[in-house]
């Protein structure tokens, strides 16, 4: 009974958080617009960070609550889940196009990003320093992307068109503010509500706290992807979805854990990173694979989007079946 209990409350945790997200991003864009900001930073802050909000809060609070496990998992987990379980749904909604400049720039950009993570994980903590330096690859990413969608090359605009799509429409000055003020309160309530619920349904069910972060928590920060990513689709625009999943790993990656890491450092064991980092990697080199040839170049078609999925569901079953 109390277990049935929990899940509605953490339900009920993602709705208001990912509701709370969306408002939160459209105060603040409006507010920025009201003080003369241009589209181009608007949209670097909507695209890059608008949709890690739930996995930042998430992270951040639970690292403050001394529950890392669910930090590291959201973060892992989530970029796991965009990969195996958004794409590949997505996928078996619409085959998606992976553009020519993704397999340039955003996938070589999303492995360097994986190995620097790993690398400084790998001695089995988070540290402060380590933070930092996520924050500063942040800082870095989001100045490339700037400089991208300013110097788009012929043909290839992908960047800039994202980033002008994601701009929420203006708002009157107090519903801006509104919205920004709710957004941010219920933001944070919501992060620890969620965080509350996942650790005692963690204790109820006998498992660690990585592994709720990894299932259930990670799926449920992840679903705003999952709503992007079928909007792209509807709109006749696929290869955004692929952009809009990169992107989100690369924040994952770099603001989710780097917040985490600047706030409250923290220790996990290395042999859990080791399967969930290695399991991460594998499904962020299928999209590699599967750009630069398993089936047609640049096209990730219903049948690799079952793959991914099946993928996901295998790796869900791993995590149930060494965890009983």
């Amino acid at each position: 009974m109390l277990i049935a209990a929990l899940l509605v409350v953490i339900a009920i945790g993602f709705v208001a958080l990912a509701w709370s997200a969306e408002r939160f991003v459209d105060g603040s864009s409006a507010l920025a617009r009201q003080l003369g900001v241009s589209s181009l930073l608007i949209g670097l802050t909507v695209v890059g960070i608008g949709t890690s909000l739930p996995e930042m809060l998430v992270s951040a609070i639970a690292a403050i609550d001394g529950t890392p496990g669910i930090a590291l998992g959201n973060a892992l987990g989530s970029n796991i889940a965009n990969v195996g379980l958004i794409l590949g749904t997505t996928a078996l909604v619409s085959p998606l196009v992976i553009s020519p400049g993704i397999l340039r720039r955003e996938i070589p950009l999303l492995m360097l990003v994986v190995v620097a993570t790993g690398a400084l994980l790998a001695d089995g903590a988070l540290s402060r320093f380590d933070g930092v330096a996520l924050l500063a690859g942040m800082l870095a990413v989001l100045t490339w992307m700037a400089w991208q969608a300013r110097h788009p090359e012929r043909g290839d605009a992908m960047i800039a068109r994202e980033l002008e799509s994601a701009v929420p429409e203006p708002l009157p000055l107090a519903q801006a503010l509104r919205w920004t003020l709710l957004g941010l309160v219920l933001l944070i309530a919501s992060s620890r509500l969620l965080v509350w619920a996942s650790v005692l349904l963690a204790g109820q069910l006998g498992v660690s706290d990585l592994i709720i972060g990894l299932t259930i928590v990670a799926i449920g920060t992840s679903l705003p992807e999952l709503a992007a990513g079928l909007a792209s689709v509807r709109r006749g625009e696929s290869e955004l979805a692929v952009g809009n999943i990169i992107g989100s790993n690369l924040f994952n990656l770099l603001a989710v854990l780097g917040i985490a890491g600047a706030i409250a450092p923290f220790a996990f064991d290395q042999g859990d990173l080791a399967r969930d980092y290695g399991i991460m990697t594998g499904f962020m080199l299928a999209i590699l694979v599967v750009g630069y040839g398993l089936g047609r170049r640049g096209r990730l078609g219903r049948w690799e989007g079952g793959l991914l999925v099946g993928a996901y569901i295998a790796y869900q079953a791993l995590l149930f079946f060494s965890h009983r």
